[in-house]
């Protein structure tokens, strides 16, 4: 299908958007016909935002277990609730997570989740792209680890690889994944080039921990078993000392940052944004699961991610926006390998429009600005990906059923 948006504003210019299947083919101002043509004018256009850490079916959990340190809030609320969702929750609950990053301007999200068929489905049915994981926890149980192995190899053996769904690799963290699964996980990413997915050094008690058990902090320890690698995307990653942000560099680890859960479950320091930015590592922006944010909405984690640099530096120079932006565009292509996070041509045709016609971007003096301070993702108007159409006004296709199964499916698990 083939897509004219016209005079549409990117950066300071107004222009067009030709998109001949799933790719842009032009960014100027375009000549000849189209099967569909958008007309751009009082909107500006973006790259689709890239969320690049996230657990999409725990909008089943939103607000169901809020103000509790880290590990109580997992270990007595989340886990046991999570025990008892099965593949058709997932997918209700993915299926609302999409429906929400669609409506925010989110064109693809890197996930790690349990019964990860629901994921794959959902993904597959709202056109939205996805990076996704079943989680690996063994819990230095053998059999455990036999069992995860397996549905691993079985995941990325039966999953169909389209353009929209790739699979990768979720060990949930040091502290619940054995080292000799550690040193499977990165063996098998080796040989079918699979992304890894992993909690590290988010809380100073998983260092603590690493310390007394290994005698090294996590990245040193990681280090130390052969584990990083340029397929290694690290979440949080908010306790690193200087020699652990070189150990990321030298090995092209990428980070995620997700400000927002960090500050609500007050995990503890800051993300050291200038070192790892000075050391070289890739920093993306994610929103965390939505019962640990509570939304998935990634202008608001651009803001905060800004303003935390800010305040935990006292330099409001700290994190301008514009990184902020790219964090949430290209640098999360860059960590997740797409061809994406910028408007251009050859590019993957994932776009969001934005409605400059609302009180938060006006008077609008500097747009990338406004985009990371002013709004949320209620300012999106148009939402395109793989170059397909996915909400036009605001509207998205199905949206009503989605809504009341995820409600029901949610209430289900809650009252067991």
């Amino acid at each position: 299908m083939s897509i004219l948006i016209k005079d549409v504003l990117i950066g300071d210019e107004k222009t067009d958007i030709r998109i001949e299947g799933n790719r842009i083919t032009e960014v100027d101002k375009v000549s000849g016909k189209a099967e569909h043509v958008i007309d751009g004018r009082g909107k500006a256009a973006i790259p689709g935002l890239i969320n690049t850490h996230t657990h999409a079916a725990m909008t089943l959990l939103r607000g169901y277990a809020d103000d509790l340190e880290l590990h109580e809030w997992l270990g007595k609320y989340i886990w046991p609730i999570e025990g008892k969702m099965s593949e058709e929750d997932v997918y209700r609950g993915s299926a609302l997570a999409c429906l929400e990053m669609i409506k925010s301007g989110t064109t693809c999200f890197s996930d790690m989740y349990w019964h990860l068929p629901g994921t794959i489905k959902a993904v597959e049915e709202s056109g939205i792209r996805g990076v996704l994981s079943s989680v690996f926890i063994d819990r230095s149980n053998p059999d455990k680890a036999q069992e995860q192995r397996k549905a691993a190899e079985r995941q990325v053996k039966e999953s169909r690889r389209t353009e929209r769904v790739r699979i990768s690799l979720g060990p949930h963290a040091i502290y619940t994944v054995t080292e000799e699964s550690l040193r499977w996980v990165k063996d098998f990413s080796d040989k079918h080039d699979l992304l890894i997915h992993l909690h590290l050094s988010e809380t100073k008690k998983e260092v603590d921990d690493c310390i007394k058990e290994h005698k090294k902090r996590p990245v040193e320890y990681l280090d130390k078993i052969g584990f990083l690698g340029p397929n290694l995307v690290c979440a949080h990653s908010v306790w690193l000392n200087q020699k652990e942000i070189n150990l990321m560099a030298e090995h092209d680890v990428k980070v995620a940052h997700c400000p927002i859960s960090n500050m609500k479950l007050s995990v503890g320091a800051a993300l050291n944004y200038q070192a790892l930015r000075k050391a070289g590592v890739t920093v993306s922006l994610g929103t965390d699961g939505a019962s640990s944010n509570n939304n998935l909405d990634m202008f608001e984690s651009m803001k905060f991610a800004a303003l935390l640099q800010k305040f935990s530096t006292n330099d409001p120079t700290a994190l301008p926006a514009q990184e902020a932006f790219r964090m949430a565009t290209a640098e999360g292509a860059k960590t997740l390998k797409l061809n994406a996070g910028e408007l251009k041509a050859g590019a993957l045709a994932d776009i969001a429009l934005i409605n400059l016609k609302i009180p938060e971007l006006t008077p609008s003096h500097h747009l990338t600005s406004d985009l990371v301070y002013s709004v949320n993702g209620g300012c999106v108007d148009t939402v395109i990906c793989n170059g397909r159409v996915l909400m036009q006004g605001r509207k998205v296709e199905g949206e009503d059923k989605i809504l009341k199964e995820a409600s029901c499916r949610a209430l289900g698990l809650t009252s067991k």
